[in-house]
């Protein structure tokens, strides 16, 4: 359901949105690959189902199935991310430790409830780097998100200069806090509550450890068993070695979730977490043979979100404003109502 901030107008029109987007997502492309050494490469749009390629997110989402005719029925599923495809295709082409590759990855995903940051279609920057001996680590985790965010930053201020109205609110630093301090500090509240009041209070926060109960037995938020490593002790006691890159959004009031990114499971913690997630038979998928055999280098990666961080450096109230999809009836009525074009 749409919610429309009070006395919200669009700080640009229309038509310069449409090039406002384009200068976003070719500056902040440039900005990303410049700073990790990342390749532009050709990624899918749909994979053989059953194979283990396919990003299971949360496990309970539907992928779209279809049937490809003149292949005995072989049956293809649109992508839900590149997640597991981006460490194959690194294995693949050969990458050395430090380098990496980044792609556009367009997705479906039927379940997910629309709103004013949700849509059924996902657009995302999908990286994948090599990492080199000694950095699986919290320490490395860190310094990569820390250079994304300087990206983030660098595209920032230049969208407010070729956009004054555009005026940059994020600040200098990123703050790194574990799913188990804030629930420390926050006991009372959700954990999509308690990244509420830290992303207001800092205004970028990176939460780490996403996918392992805490320990009162509770998700901070899902993460599929096979791709991020979520059970690995870190050098701070807790468990986890990913997390989400979230900001404050003054036009909306409230947090939002810019990328999803970690360290990848090794061959070890694969198998500890399709154990904890009671899936062992994944084991036996064609991607899951690949890993277990020890083919695929060991890797860090995740997908920031193209419409999103749009959304967010154009001060914009809805992604439908920076994204063309289907909207409710009664959404796109409310929003024409209030001068808000959803494409």
């Amino acid at each position: 359901m749409i919610v429309i901030p009070k006395n919200y107008k669009p700080f640009i029109d229309q038509q310069m949105t449409e090039r406002a987007i384009k200068f976003v997502k070719d500056t902040f492309e440039r900005e990303l690959s410049g700073e990790l050494k990342l390749s532009r490469v050709t990624s899918p749009l749909f994979v053989k189902a059953n194979s283990g390629i396919n990003d299971d997110l949360n496990g309970v989402e539907r992928p779209v199935r279809f049937n490809v005719g003149n292949m005995n029925e072989t049956s293809m599923e649109i992508v839900q991310s590149l997640a597991k495809w981006k460490r194959m295709a690194l294995a693949d082409h050969g990458f050395e430790p430090g380098t990496g590759l980044y792609t556009d990855m367009n997705a479906i995903r039927p379940d997910d409830d629309i709103d004013n940051i949700h849509s059924i279609y996902v657009d995302q920057w999908d990286w994948e780097r090599v990492m080199a001996d000694g950095e699986r680590n919290l320490d490395f985790l860190k310094s990569i998100v820390t250079r994304i965010y300087e990206a983030i930053k660098r595209t920032e201020f230049l969208v407010s200069e070729y956009y004054p109205s555009c005026a940059q609110t994020l600040p200098d630093k990123i703050t790194f806090i574990h799913s188990e301090e804030a629930r420390a500090l926050y006991p009372e509240l959700t954990p999509v509550e308690r990244e509420k009041k830290l992303a207001k209070k800092y205004g970028a926060i990176f939460i780490i450890g996403i996918g392992m109960p805490m320990s009162d037995g509770v998700l901070h938020g899902g993460r599929a068993p096979d791709y991020d490593d979520w059970s690995t002790k870190n050098s701070d006691g807790y468990y986890g070695l990913n997390g989400d890159i979230i900001v404050w959004d003054s036009i909306r009031d409230d947090s939002l979730e810019l990328s999803s990114m970690g360290i990848r499971v090794s061959p070890q913690s694969l198998l500890e977490q399709l154990k904890i997630r009671n899936c062992m038979e994944r084991k036996d998928l064609y991607w899951h043979k690949r890993l277990l055999a020890g083919d695929f280098p060991q890797t860090i990666g995740g997908g920031i979100g193209q419409s999103r961080l749009c959304m967010f450096l154009l001060r914009k109230a809805h992604i439908g404003e920076v994204q063309s999809s289907v909207w409710p009836k009664e959404d796109k009525a409310a929003a024409a109502k209030a001068g808000i074009v959803l494409m």
